[in-house]
Parts: C-alpha cells; structure tokens; sequence
C-alpha cells in the first residue's frame, strides 16, 4: 500500500480486497493500464494462494504501452509473465467483423485458462470496471461465456472510483488517460494488417508527442480522423502544418479534425444508430 485511503475510498478498497481474499488463487490479464495495475497491486496482497499477471503481447498494444506495463509490474513488484498472441493469424479477427471483439477475447481467454491450468490456478480476472458494462462491448460477453471474473465491475468500482482509489493510494498513473486497441481506429470491414495498426501507431506517438495525452487516429482508407479533448483543438491547429506533414509521411493522403472531439468506441456509433 502506498498511500493513505479516506471515506468512500475506504469502502472501495475494503469491498475490492474482501473480494479477492476470497480467491485461493487468481490469474489476471493485465495491460498495465490504470484498472489492471490498480487490481494488480491490491490483489499482489490479498489474494490467498498463488497470483500471477499475464501481459498478452501482440501488433494491438502499442510499443510504448508495452514497456510501461513491463515497467509499471517491475516498480511494484508484481509477478508477470509476457506471452505471445499472435491474434492476427485468425482469419475471423483480421477480417474484422462486428464481432471482432468477441473473437478477441474468446481467443485470449483460452490462453489465459491454459496458463492458469498449468499453474493450478482456479481463477481468471481482468481490468473490467462497472463504467465498461454500459458501452457496446462484445468482448466483455466472450470474456463472460469463458468465466472471467471481473472482480472491479462486480465491486461496483466506476472510472471514477477507480481514479480517487489510485490517487489515495499514491498511483502516479491515476490520471492516466484509458486506451484501447489499436483495431478501434480501424472501421469494421476493413482488414487489419500489421502495416495498418503501425501508421495508427506511429500517428498517435507523434500526436502525444506534441503534448496530446487523450487522442486518437482513426483511419478511413487515406484518410486519418483524428479526435482530441474540445480543449485541445487549438493545439492541433497551431501545429497542424507538422501534423499533415508527419501522417502524411506515414502514407496518409489527407488529414482531418473531428470537430465532435474525443469519444470512446465512435466506430461503434454508426452500429449504434442503426441498431
């Protein structure tokens, strides 16, 4: 523990450590993003028997994310072992489909269970919080057809609970802003290539290079979309000449603004409406 926990600060960390003493073993997939390392350290002292953190390393996580989390399980000390995942190689999440997600995690649950089976470890969690159980979400029903254990969502822990817990607790990520895969810059129907996921790789770093924490590059053919906070408009447009020279340089042929600003899942919004 690294720091001091007040009021409902308390009462969520005494629901989410109650919780995990309960496990006499625990698997948990971790991405090294605020949820997981937050469950991660808890868990590191509460659960009963063995614990292990698994990092599932593939073209989705990007480079920079992958050391932090390496870095991050370093700092504090937690068991961690990287494993390869090839997802890629399946024809029925490159193709990407609506259902991409569910393939996904369908996929990565299966590792996890075989891992955790050679270890003789009974249970397998994830980073889930409740906030993620009302966004358009296929891999969190395969992650529940495979018996992953959401212990965040199931203590009623949001984002925001989760971000005051990380603060008391002395997290220096607590404000860290959340992530997705880098599929969700890609439209559904749109084949996703290693070659695809780097440019939407390497516009982001250069994005968060010029001072852009919360952004995203979506990519439309050779078209990039970019979404940034309201606030931060105004930064993308005093550097707009770098921006259309540096994505330009990656092979993207026009370069544009999303006036409606960052949105968790927009690729998922024409789904939405026309469901």
């Amino acid at each position: 523990m690294t720091g001091k926990k007040t009021g409902g600060d308390l009462s969520a960390y005494g629901r989410l450590s109650d919780y995990l003493r309960g496990k006499n073993s625990l698997l948990l997939s971790y991405s090294g993003g605020l949820d997981s390392l937050l469950l991660a350290i808890i868990a590191k002292d509460t659960v009963c028997g063995p614990f292990l953190c698994v990092f599932l390393d593939s073209p989705l996580v990007p480079r920079r994310l992958a050391r932090e989390a390496k870095e991050s399980a370093s700092r504090y000390h937690l068991p961690l072992e990287i494993v390869s995942f090839p997802i890629l190689k399946d024809p029925r999440f490159r193709d990407n489909p609506v259902n991409r997600c569910y393939t996904c995690k369908e996929s990565a649950a299966a590792v996890l269970w075989k891992i955790a089976g050679s270890r003789g470890i009974t249970h397998v969690a994830d980073g889930v919080n409740s906030s993620d159980l009302f966004e358009f979400r296929p891999g969190l029903r395969a992650a529940d057809d495979a018996g992953i254990l959401h212990p965040l969502a199931e203590c009623a822990l949001d984002k925001n609970a989760i971000r005051d817990l990380a603060r008391h607790m002395g997290l220096p990520i607590h404000d860290r802003p959340a992530f997705s895969c880098l599929a969700t810059r890609v439209p559904y129907g749109t084949v996703l290539s290693r070659d695809i996921l780097s440019t939407v790789e390497k516009a982001e770093d250069f994005l968060i290079s010029l001072g852009l924490r919360q952004t995203r590059a979506r990519i439309h053919g050779d078209i990039a979309r970019i979404e940034v906070l309201p606030e931060d408009m105004a930064l993308v447009l005093r550097y707009r000449e770098a921006i259309d020279e540096a994505l330009r340089s990656m092979g993207i042929h026009y370069v544009t603004l999303d006036l409606r600003g960052f949105r968790s899942g927009s690729m998922d919004e024409v789904i939405t409406r026309e469901g």
